[in-house]
């Protein structure tokens, strides 16, 4: 492709777009609906001085709102629906977008985040979020097309199939819910319509007896009904094909039956131009690629002194920024190895640093503490500002996952000039490429075996580059920032969207 290919075909796309517009209704552009149980902050919602409100739990609402923003940049009539989770949406009550949709129901009031801990919880919410999606918004919006997201949103492509809607599906996560057809019904949702076009657990020969005792897999639901699916890295999209991961079956099989079809995609996530640490207000001092030496030496010296460590500007900084989940994210990979390595490059000064929430949190505190390691040690909850100052104060970022569906935090990493130590796998292998030093190559340090071993030889490779000449480094790291900036621009995602939208529009009009 040409260097302007990307864009060349985001024109095109916008321009069918415009040639579609009368053969779906005159006077208006194509409307498409995002269904999502998360969304970011959206410049589209906050237009006006209306209130914009947020409901994060990962990258999942970042991507949703970068969706939204740039989606309606191309010429597209874009509505954003999830649910009115109260004591997280604050709109104090003034006027909201016309654009956002807010689904009632006493299971979002109460709720501090927008997944609880307890499965059951959770479900009912994601019935009775799909339930207002199919009975009231959607034939309010009367969209094009509907674009959903993971689980929580499972059944509304087989809605919308029953409503002549081409549907996509996108796949952030790999987790999923089973529930039974007569549970789902009475959580008040007419699935009478639509109901043989879900996944179950075997074949649905009749009503009556599917609606008794046949399980249905919301994700595999999601995946099978829509026109199209993607899942947000091609590497993941195979991984879920081979039953990577943990899949279930109707997941993988569904996946399969996609790609089959032509009508998978793997989509990398994109992140905004405002992530950036020449516009971040949140770090010590601002910086580019031509000024980061300078400029992270300042945010590594307020960064230590923020948690607690001892003051080194010289000092390699590990940095974690993901939830401390052991089933995902290989924290347990270096509990095994965070004191040998902390002792062998002592003379270093290597210092981690932990802003992350989860359930291995306590762990880390400990061998901190047992070991008297507080001044090289410093284990924080997640907090966004004291993240972005991780960012830009550290020289490298671990994410050893055992799964990454894409991943941000690299992608954020690499703008502010911290280099990824990743396990090769899902969206850090479509993003990450071992460090070549003599030929200036690579952006990261990838390990192929997920084990500590393969971890600490990665951190080893880290090291070694870290004490060659430091105009060295700082050239590498330049050129690092620098491709950044582009390779993970929103265009090079949008324009993959606009292109499966084209075809889900033609679809309509057919």
């Amino acid at each position: 492709m040409s260097p302007n290919g990307s864009s060349l075909s985001s024109q095109a796309d916008s321009q069918h777009l415009k040639t579609l517009r009368p053969k779906l209704r005159r006077a208006r552009k194509p409307r498409v609906l995002l269904v999502t149980p998360e969304l970011g902050e959206s410049s589209l919602l906050s237009r006006h001085g209306r209130v914009a409100p947020c409901a994060k739990a990962g990258g999942l609402a970042d991507v949703s709102a970068l969706l939204l923003d740039t989606l309606s940049d191309s010429g597209l009539d874009v509505h954003v629906v999830l649910p009115h989770f109260r004591t997280i949406l604050q709109t104090n009550g003034k006027e909201v977008s016309r654009r956002l949709h807010l689904c009632q129901d006493r299971e979002f009031f109460y709720r501090r985040s927008v997944y609880d801990g307890n499965p059951e919880s959770n479900l009912r919410a994601a019935l009775a979020f799909q339930r207002d999606v199919i009975h009231y918004v959607m034939p309010k919006v009367r969209p094009d097309m509907v674009h959903c997201h993971d689980w929580m949103t499972g059944l509304v492509p087989a809605a919308a199939r029953a409503m002549g809607i081409p549907s996509l599906f996108t796949v952030h996560n790999l987790h999923d819910e089973l529930t039974s057809l007569s549970h789902v019904e009475d959580r008040g949702v007419d699935a009478a319509n639509f109901w043989k076009h879900l996944y179950y657990g075997y074949y649905p020969c009749s009503y009556d007896q599917t609606r008794r005792d046949n399980a249905i897999s919301l994700l595999g639901s999601g995946i099978l009904a829509a026109d199209h699916m993607n899942t947000v890295s091609g590497s993941f999209l195979h991984e879920l094909s081979v039953g990577g991961h943990g899949a279930t079956w109707p997941v993988t099989e569904a996946v399969r039956g996609k790609i089959a079809a032509g009508r998978a995609h793997g989509i990398l996530n994109g992140i905004s131009p405002a992530v950036s640490p020449a516009l971040d207000r949140r770090i010590e001092e601002s910086y580019d690629e031509t000024t980061h030496v300078a400029g992270k030496a300042r945010n590594k010296l307020a960064l230590q002194r923020a948690v607690g460590l001892e003051e080194d500007e010289e000092a390699p900084v590990l940095f974690w920024p993901s939830r401390l989940d052991p089933t995902q994210k290989g924290c347990q990979l270096l509990a095994d190895i965070l004191y040998r390595v902390v002792s062998d490059y002592w003379a270093l000064g290597l210092q981690v640093v932990f802003v992350a929430d989860g359930p291995f949190q306590p762990h880390f505190r400990r061998i901190a503490e047992f070991h008297g390691l507080q001044n090289r040690i410093a284990v924080k909850g997640f907090n966004e500002s004291l993240s972005r100052l991780g960012y830009a104060g550290s020289d490298y970022t671990l994410m050893p996952s055992a799964y990454e569906p894409c991943g941000l935090s690299q992608m954020i990493a690499l703008r502010y000039g911290s280099l990824p130590i990743v396990h090769a796998t899902g969206g850090l292998r479509d993003t990450i490429q071992h460090v070549d030093p003599v030929h200036r190559k690579g952006n990261g340090f990838v390990f192929e075996t997920h084990n500590a071993s393969g971890l600490r030889w990665a951190i080893d490779q880290a090291m070694r580059f870290h004490i060659r000449p430091v105009a060295e480094r700082a050239a590498h790291v330049r050129q690092v920032m620098s491709d950044a900036k582009e390779a993970f621009a929103p265009a090079s995602m949008t324009d993959r969207y606009l292109s499966i939208y084209r075809n889900l529009l033609e679809l309509k009009v057919s």
